[in-house]
């Protein structure tokens, strides 16, 4: 949870042009034209299952905290307001930011464990049971949490609140 959290914190920190920032805010706007509870669920999913991949899922956790960092990065070039908003709030203050980083972090520490479990040579079959049991809970985080989400959004829409890429 940590090195995610310290990842996306560097991504964060990223320094993006204007022009860069355009670009994300325009794929970001398009990405988030008609989501709901359940297409924030999707792709928080394709995002988290790759983390159970041994070895692989550790990389590919570390790359999309970083990402994530750096899409605010570009959400602050484009709202400066935001800049006011320390991005590790963003995780540990909102229930399904907390939910996400348990997610994740539940991949990527069952990646490291079954690739230690493979270079050991410890039979897989042992980590079978824990890691569908840990799938099950990251499918059910992640939909209580897309759900969550999406249902904040609109909250803050129905109180005037705009946020970049989802004025509707």
């Amino acid at each position: 949870m940590g090195i995610f959290a310290a990842t996306y914190q560097i991504g964060s920190m990223s320094t993006v042009s204007q022009e860069e920032a355009d670009v994300f805010m325009s794929e970001f706007e398009e990405l988030v034209l008609d989501i709901d509870g359940f297409g924030i669920f999707t792709h928080n999913t394709t995002i988290a299952l790759p983390m159970f991949i041994p070895g692989f899922g550790v990389a590919w956790g570390l790359f999309s905290a970083w990402s994530t960092g750096f899409a605010f990065a570009a959400i602050t070039t484009t709202t400066p307001i935001l800049e006011q908003i320390p991005p590790l709030t963003i995780l540990f203050l909102s229930p399904f930011g907390l939910m996400e980083l348990t997610a994740y972090s539940l991949g990527i520490s069952r990646s490291f464990i079954l690739i230690r479990g493979i270079t050991k040579k410890i039979d897989l079959r042992t980590f079978i049971k824990p890691t569908i049991i840990e799938i099950g809970i990251v499918v059910g985080l992640l939909l209580s949490g897309g759900y969550l989400e999406f249902y904040m959004i609109e909250l803050a829409q129905e109180q005037g609140l705009q946020m970049p890429g989802l004025d509707i």
